[in-house]
């Protein structure tokens, strides 16, 4: 089963960016108990979309570039991208349909 792909202040351009497919990435960190929460259902989504879509986590604490670009403030947050841009942003832990439908309507 696949699992969310690591995603740092470096390789996030050429992970996320400039990527074929739609990108969801996971900002957390791991002293935040809801980021926790989600991380399991951020790697099933990765399962469930893999081939179509991209998953992928960014840990804020190790990345702070990239979390202030998008101006993450509170975690987690799910932003998802499109031809490099963003395309929704949804804050806070949710039920996985609700990070799963808006994905798929990106995959088309």
């Amino acid at each position: 089963m696949a699992k969310a792909l690591e995603v740092t202040d470096q390789n996030f351009a050429d992970e996320v960016l400039a990527a074929d497919k739609p990108v969801l990435v996971d900002f957390w960190a791991p002293w935040c108990p809801p980021c926790r929460q989600m991380g399991p259902v951020v790697d099933e989504i990765a399962g469930e979309v893999d081939g179509e879509a991209i998953v992928a986590k960014l840990n804020v604490d190790d990345n702070p570039a990239t979390a202030a670009k998008y101006g993450v403030s509170s975690i987690p947050r799910f932003i998802m991208f499109k031809d490099g841009e963003e395309a929704k942003s949804i804050l806070g832990a949710c039920p996985k349909k609700q990070l799963l439908e808006p994905l798929r309507g990106l995959i088309g």
